[in-house]
């Protein structure tokens, strides 16, 4: 049985998250919360909460054990993008491109 969480509109680019998130890939849950807890990086730290996200939707469900679950994926999509301008000299202006990502965690049971 899959139990999906979902994060959207993340305030960090999606090449950023699925560095961390194929860290955890094809993990125990257990083993991912530990290797979330001591990565230094921001995108750590909200995978780690949409983790405890899911594992909470895995508590809700009775037929569920949340001691055999691992995380089977996590698919980091990239989303819509704040566009602003830098202004710089000579009367010029520079793009800034802050990008947002939707980021989708799935877990199993083994």
């Amino acid at each position: 049985m899959e139990i999906v969480a979902k994060a959207q509109m993340m305030r960090i680019s999606a090449t950023k998250v699925r560095i961390v998130g194929d860290l955890i890939k094809k993990k125990n849950v257990n083993d991912a919360l530990g290797i979330l807890q001591f990565t230094p990086r921001k995108g750590a730290v909200i995978l780690k909460k949409l983790l405890d996200s899911a594992i909470g939707n895995a508590r809700q469900k009775k037929y569920v054990d949340v001691d055999t679950l691992y995380v089977k994926n996590v698919v980091v999509n990239e989303g819509p993008t704040m566009k602003r301008f830098l202004p710089r000299a000579m009367g010029r202006a520079t793009p800034i491109r802050k990008r947002m990502s939707h980021i989708t965690l799935i877990l199993d049971e083994s």
